[in-house]
């Protein structure tokens, strides 16, 4: 970590240069990432990063810098430099008063990744690997990732605040490729945790593996989808991908603040169906999207977003609240020093409703079932989206019957949340990586099972 007449004397540099507010954000990181392809170890990487960013604010302009130079001499020449590029006023003779936050630790770890040695790692993808491989004979190759990380960061900034957290973050991932009659189809499953090691004692591994191997198997012969308008049965956990896409990102004081979203300055409007609420909790205990703090010192807190179909929260950022004039939400997040942070989403989900599963699919005629939902694009400004459905299937008079292959979900975020009739009562997250400004970072999106009562679904068959 610096040493406190170090961080005193960068914060003033900014100051005395130009600026009314100044941040240092110090990181060392310790990570792992192994490869697994065929039942072999294909790559093993071990890395150290240490860094430090400094960012300055004049009003509503900011400027940020990063360097792993960590001398006095080059910090505070960063530093100097930040302030003159922000060039305004200039403040002498600066006293800072650091209170130093007591943070509780809601995200315990029990064994920290560099304590535990590489061929427990690997065995550990060696019985992925088996479990997946021999599901099916249909299964022809599976490929494992494990990556784990151990963070510690240090936050001060011009107003007082020092603040300090260490995040470790585990993940597993698991992809299968099966392969009939000249067809081939992918599974992946990708569970994750801010957990260290003692992650492997929360899940089943041999479960993860087998149902990436399912998804791969089951929709290597399944039929083409069926194109059209229609109800879609969206499933729980990693289903809260198109929240997160088409609706989370447009809830970002990134956007909101520019006026780039269709929500911007729809506070207390309605703008989902009433059986609609969604929150953004970094609180979960170990949760993969979870911190103490977010990357701006402040702690993370539960945001409510939409409230029975009510807008009414965005995730806010100090730069995005001093353009939008509102208060952050501790909701600051950056992929490591290089990148400044801004407003981000940690762990977003819709709120469970009060149908069981059955009773949603049985109250529909006809339509899609979404088992697994994939990847997708989005257009942020209009929440317009398309995404591919990894595990799909028909729903014929009330029963979940054929599977179907190569459906596509077309919309935009604001109009499907209002089409949204039915919500059920088996909420569940799923684990992923999130790209946007600031770089890629653990995210869980999640919902319990909903039904949209139309959507645009891209396939084959009409």
């Amino acid at each position: 970590m610096l040493e406190h007449g170090l961080i005193q004397d960068i914060l003033g540099a900014v100051l005395k240069h130009g600026g009314d507010f100044a941040e240092i954000f110090f990181e060392k990181k310790y990570s792992n990432r192994f490869e697994l392809k065929d039942g072999n170890l294909e790559t093993a990487s071990s890395d150290h990063t240490i860094g430090v960013g400094i960012r300055g604010f004049f009003g509503k302009k900011a400027i940020y810098a990063y360097t792993n130079d960590l001398t006095r001499e080059n910090l505070l020449l960063v530093a100097k430099r930040v302030g003159e590029a922000l060039g305004e006023t200039k403040f002498e003779n600066m006293i800072f008063n650091f209170d130093k936050k007591d943070i509780k630790n809601k995200h315990f770890v029990i064994f920290y990744p560099e304590d535990i040695q590489k061929n427990l790692k690997v065995n550990i993808m060696k019985k992925a690997y088996l479990a997946a491989k021999n599901y099916s004979k249909l299964i022809t190759q599976v490929a494992i990732w494990y990556w784990e990380y151990d963070q510690e960061v240090l936050i001060v900034n011009s107003e007082g605040t020092w603040a300090e957290d260490r995040r470790v973050k585990t993940r597993l991932m698991i992809n299968a490729i099966a392969e009939h009659n000249g067809n081939m189809e992918r599974g992946f499953y990708g569970p994750g945790a801010s957990m260290g090691y003692e992650f492997f004692e929360k899940i089943d591994v041999e479960e993860a593996a087998k149902r990436a191997a399912r998804i791969a198997a089951r929709m290597v012969d399944a039929e083409p989808a069926p194109a059209g308008k229609m109800p879609v049965i969206i499933s729980n956990e990693f289903g809260g991908v198109i929240f997160h896409e088409a609706v989370g990102h447009a809830l970002e004081a990134t956007s909101v603040a520019k006026g780039a979203s269709v929500f911007a300055g729809k506070l207390g409007e309605k703008v989902a169906a009433e059986c609609v609420s969604a929150v953004d909790d970094a609180t979960i205990p170990n949760a993969w999207g979870s911190a103490n703090i977010d990357d701006e010192g402040t702690p993370t807190r539960r945001n409510l977003l939409i409230d029975k179909g009510i807008l009414v929260g965005y995730l806010i950022d100090k730069l995005g609240a001093r353009r939008m004039n509102m208060e952050s939400t501790g909701s600051a997040r950056r992929q490591d020093y290089t990148f400044p942070p801004t407003s981000r989403m940690s762990n977003t989900f819709i709120l469970p409703g009060d149908y069981h599963p059955e009773e949603i699919i049985s109250a529909t005629e006809y339509g899609l079932y979404a088992k697994t939902m994939g990847g997708g694009s989005v257009n942020p400004g209009t929440g317009e989206f398309n995404f591919a459905v990894n595990e799909a299937y028909l729903i014929e008079k009330g029963r979940i019957t054929r599977p179907v292959k190569g459906a596509t979900l077309i919309g935009k975020g604001y109009e499907i949340i209002q089409k949204i009739d039915m919500v059920g009562n088996d909420i569940a997250r799923g684990q992923g990586v999130c790209g946007s400004f600031s770089g890629a970072v653990p995210a869980d999106v999640g919902q319990p099972t909903i039904r949209v009562s139309e959507i645009t679904v891209g396939g084959r068959n009409k």
